[in-house]
């Protein structure tokens, strides 16, 4: 591992100061040499001895890494994972874009043995000294785009109640890092055709090429994939406008009224049955609200499921309320998901990639 002995004192007194730090950050970036790294999105390769990940040590991973996605109409985890024994992490498994290694020092199985090489006697001490050290971060290890981390602790006790205490970091680095990976691959081709058409709402709107506009009216924008196919989910994404008057309007309540407004005016499982429109299920799921931020502005964040009023269609989604305080604008964008009998967890988290790519245009690009 390159200088993992040499650097992980120092990345040790780092990490007593901030929860996560990237070692050697950016510095493989350069070098040709490395191949790039491979994975699906969403995918994690742990490497753990067996017996741990079958004890309280695995529980406490697959509470973080599996842990189900809110909002879904069908319980999906978080992300795939695939176990690997440490020993058997060959160059195929080394490629993987994310690998997480797992292990505490007092450990003495084969599997863990295999980690723990890799940590100096000098950082054991550290980690003894202060049991809130639990991870490290490192780039590029194998392979170009890769982020591999380590997860450790003298004991299992340790590390299980670092696992938990820090529960939400874990998830939001894959799921950030995740989010990101899956936004260079769609904007490859952007549509030239939405952000038009996203302008005319004050809106600077980024999806792929293969999105098309299903309808557009003055304040409100409809953008659909095409005819999906087996494996490809038929996602659509819809904006809306409208003054901002009240804090009331990000009230949760207000929020389920506005969106069944918009879509009994505009959205229809079956556009020659006006009793088709879409609505939120209010009870299996429930919808998950969250406050949010996006690009600075106040944001609602609202997870859940739909179906139509005559119950012929439904399905997933997630939707942001974002306030533009400064024009008295407030905005309502959604994606939703009709993929029946299939997973949901890749289309959301397409959904999400996108409209967090959603900006409010300034006066001044409104003009222009």
């Amino acid at each position: 591992m390159k200088s993992f002995n040499r650097l992980f004192p120092i990345v040790f007194i780092i990490l007593s100061i901030v929860a996560f730090v990237s070692c050697d950050e950016n510095s493989e970036n350069a070098n040709s040499t490395k191949p790039k790294a491979r994975g699906a999105i969403g995918e994690i390769i742990l490497a753990i001895d067996s017996t741990k990940w079958q004890g309280p040590v695995g529980d406490a991973l697959q509470a973080v890494f599996l842990d189900n996605v809110k909002g879904l109409i069908r319980d999906e985890p978080m992300f795939s994972i695939r176990r690997v024994d440490p020993r058997a992490m060959n160059r195929i498994f080394k490629m993987a874009t994310n690998i997480v290694y797992v292990t505490t020092f007092d450990d003495k199985r084969a599997g863990s043995q295999s980690i723990n090489s890799l940590f100096s006697k000098e950082s054991k001490e550290k980690a003894q000294s202060d049991p809130s050290l639990y991870l490290l971060r490192s780039e590029d290890e194998f392979a170009v785009g890769q982020e591999l981390i380590y997860l450790f602790g003298n004991n299992e006790e340790e590390l299980i109640k670092n696992l938990t205490t820090n529960k939400g970091k874990l998830q939001n680095l894959f799921q950030v890092r995740e989010r990101k990976r899956l936004e260079k691959s769609l904007m490859n081709r952007k549509s030239a055709l939405a952000r038009n058409a996203g302008q005319k709402l004050g809106l600077d709107i980024n999806v792929p090429a293969s999105y098309q506009v299903a309808k557009t009216e003055d304040d409100f924008l409809w953008l659909r994939q095409p005819t999906p196919r087996p494996d490809r989910a038929d996602i659509s994404l819809f904006f809306y406008e409208t003054n901002y008057t009240s804090e009331d309007q990000t009230f949760p309540e207000n929020i389920i009224k506005l969106r069944d407004q918009i879509a009994q005016k505009h959205l229809y499982g079956d556009p020659n049955n006006r009793e088709s429109f879409l609505v939120i299920e209010k009870v299996d799921p429930t919808p998950v609200f969250n406050n949010f931020n996006i690009n600075g502005n106040f944001a609602v964040e609202i997870r859940g499921g739909w179906k139509t009023n005559n119950i012929s269609m439904g399905g997933s989604f997630l939707a942001y309320v974002m306030v533009d305080s400064e024009k008295g604008k407030l905005y309502y964008m959604e994606g939703f998901v009709y993929f029946p009998n299939k997973e949901h967890r890749e289309a959301i988290r397409e959904i999400e990639t996108l409209l967090l790519a959603t900006d409010i245009l300034s006066k001044s690009e409104e003009a222009s």
